[in-house]
Order: C-alpha cells, then sequence, then structure tokens
C-alpha cells in the first residue's frame, strides 16, 4: 500500500513521467527491436501526465487518487 501512497503524491506523478521518458529514451537510442521497450514506455508516461496508478488495483485502491476540494 506504500507504494499506492507514493504514486498518488505529486512526487510519484513525477517519478511515473520521468520512468516513462527514460524508457523512451533508452528504447529510441538502442534501435532495432528495443523500440518496442520505447512503446512500453508510453503506458508510464501517460500514467504521470493523466495522473492515474495502474498498480493500484493489485492493492485494492482507485486508479485514480481523488483530491479533496477546499
Amino acid at each position: 500500500m506504500a507504494l499506492v501512497r507514493f504514486m498518488e503524491r505529486p512526487i510519484g506523478r513525477v517519478t511515473r513521467g520521468v520512468l516513462g521518458l527514460v524508457l523512451i529514451g533508452i528504447g529510441a537510442g538502442l534501435g532495432s527491436a528495443w523500440w518496442i521497450l520505447a512503446a512500453v514506455g508510453l503506458v508510464p508516461l501517460a500514467a504521470g501526465v493523466f495522473n492515474f496508478c495502474l498498480a493500484a488495483p493489485l492493492f485494492h485502491a482507485p486508479m485514480r487518487h481523488a483530491h479533496p476540494t477546499v
């Protein structure tokens, strides 16, 4: 559950985006069949941009964190 709590915070969102960019960079840099890694990198990048966590359902948590309104 600590993973989900980390991922719902802003630093978790940034981490997902950076991980996606790293995977895309490695896949594009190595070329050939490594483009598959670049395609996989789109998932964590999208998760960071659109603020959802694919691992959350594994821990019975919502995919999107509902921010309380003030």
